[in-house]
């Protein structure tokens, strides 16, 4: 691999050690942060839709969320980009204290029953509060990979993208358990309380960290249209053989993602009470701590894109069977099983972004990748929440639907969502399989392997057809901004 840009210093070639012991903290804090704002935003759509029975609104607010993530997630790589990684973490958590605060405050004045009122424009005003506080919590997630570039060596950077997938699992663990209780006993109101004082925590641990490698990795954007530079972050992408094409796979997910969002709670919900709910939900999240845990031991191996693929081919059968029948165990298996899988998918994508694309570029880069990929869900969301609401559930529930669905799915309340789950499910296996097809599949994994620092290393994993042909990536010259 060549460029342009000399190699970036990074704390872990400096002092390992200390280097480590930094990322635990950050890995900590983003951990506690994480865990605060999931725990609000489940809190909001299990709220939402006990108190509306409605699969439209918490669909509607779960495909809002992921368009904020997808228009957002671009301004957000720049600005990690061009400030202090620990200062872009400290600006989003007071953003979200900020945030929760103004929610707290509005469902104080106007009580429970004004706001939960569909009818009124109240019920839309608290949910995008609540969103907005926890969309800016992405820019952490953004600091976060590149903080992972600074302070891990490459041989270990999969490692530590595990343990970040750990840690999200945890969040998930806690929040899924914790918001159904805290609905069923608290209440939204005190809930929002909760949520307010361990944001305010992370902020003042985060007060208390720093490493000398923190700094701007990119020159000084003069207005903020510099600052976002898609089209020199597009240019970064393309330079990197098959990276564009990474970005593509990993949609899939998110595909299916939109469709589990809009409907996964309301089927649980139809099977369990929210206390219940969030407790068993719980269990099968502890799949993601499983996963996380796996990919922190053992790697991806030395070819992330052919071990990402085959795991979004697991997934696709998994979301397309684990509700064939309506029984609580198998939904709860199906959820530890598909969770296994999340974070190793994820993983490789970070880990290729982390390994191909230069220190300066990088939030841009990620931020560019979360945007394209976010944008998958809600319009999968927007679609499938008003096509279950009004046409597949009741026809479903009715007795003609129920009778044709029976020898392929049984019975029960909640057949309408089952059939959505099975047929999405059996796309994104057709999509997966398609994609090792493709040239574009051989060029990443030839990219990842030659951009590889160790001498050591060699195309050993690369596809016979393409080993003969080389590949280099080149960062354009320029401004970074």
């Amino acid at each position: 691999m060549s460029s342009d840009h000399p190699a970036t210093p990074t704390a872990a070639a400096a002092d390992p050690s200390a280097a480590m012991r930094t990322f635990g903290h950050v890995l900590v804090n983003t951990a506690v942060a994480n865990i605060t704002t999931s725990y609000l935003w489940w809190a909001l759509t299990f709220w939402s839709y006990l108190a509306t029975r409605s699969v439209l609104a918490t669909g509607l607010i779960g495909g809002a969320y992921m368009l904020f993530i997808s228009f957002s997630s671009i301004f957000f790589g720049a600005v990690v980009d061009h400030r202090r990684k620990l200062t872009v973490m400290r600006m989003s958590t007071l953003a979200t204290l900020v945030a929760f605060g103004l929610a707290g405050g509005l469902f104080l004045a106007l009580g429970e029953e004004t706001v939960a009122d569909l009818s009124a424009p109240w019920f839309w005003v608290f949910a995008v509060i609540i969103l907005a506080g926890a969309v800016v919590e992405h820019m952490r997630s953004i600091a976060l990979s590149t903080v992972v570039t600074i302070l891990v060596p490459d041989e270990r950077r999969a490692n530590a993208n595990g343990l970040v997938g750990t840690v999200q699992g945890a969040a998930f663990i806690v929040t899924a358990v914790v918001s159904g209780l805290s609905v069923g006993f608290l209440g939204m109101g005190w809930t929002i309380v909760v949520a307010l004082g361990l944001t305010a925590v992370t902020l003042v641990h985060l007060l208390t960290i720093s490493f000398p490698e923190d700094r701007v990795a990119a020159a000084p954007a003069e207005s903020a249209a510099a600052a976002i530079d898609l089209r020199g972050s597009i240019a970064v992408i393309r330079a990197a053989q098959g990276l564009f094409a990474l970005i593509i796979f990993s949609t899939f997910n998110n595909l299916v993602g939109g469709v589990y969002m809009s409907l996964m709670d309301p089927y649980g919900l139809e099977l369990f009470s929210v206390q219940m709910w969030g407790i068993f939900f719980g269990i099968g999240s502890t799949g993601f701590i499983v996963g996380g845990l796996a990919v922190a031991r053992f790697g991806l191996g030395r070819n992330p894109m052919r071990t990402m693929l085959l795991l979004v081919v697991a997934m696709g059968v998994l979301g397309a069977m684990f509700t064939i029948r309506e029984w609580a165990w198998l939904y709860i298996v199906g959820i530890f099983l598909y969770l296994c899988l999340i974070p190793a998918v994820e993983a490789a994508e970070q880990t290729v972004i982390q390994r191909v694309v230069p220190l300066e570029r990088q939030g841009r880069v990620f931020g560019f990748a979360m945007a394209f990929e976010s944008a998958a869900a809600p319009i999968t969301a927007f679609v499938i929440s008003p096509l279950a609401q009004f046409w597949i559930i009741p026809w479903s529930r009715s007795d003609e639907g129920a009778e044709a669905l029976e020898p392929l799915l049984g019975t029960g309340d909640a057949r309408g969502i089952a059939l959505i789950f099975l047929v999405s499910g059996l796309l994104i296996v057709g999509a997966a399989l398609l994609a090792f097809r493709t040239p574009v599949y051989r060029a990443i994994s030839r990219t990842y392997l030659e951009a590889a620092p160790s001498p050591e290393e060699g195309p050993d994993d690369i596809p016979a057809p393409d080993r003969e042909r080389g590949t280099t990536l080149t960062v354009p010259d320029g401004p970074t901004h």
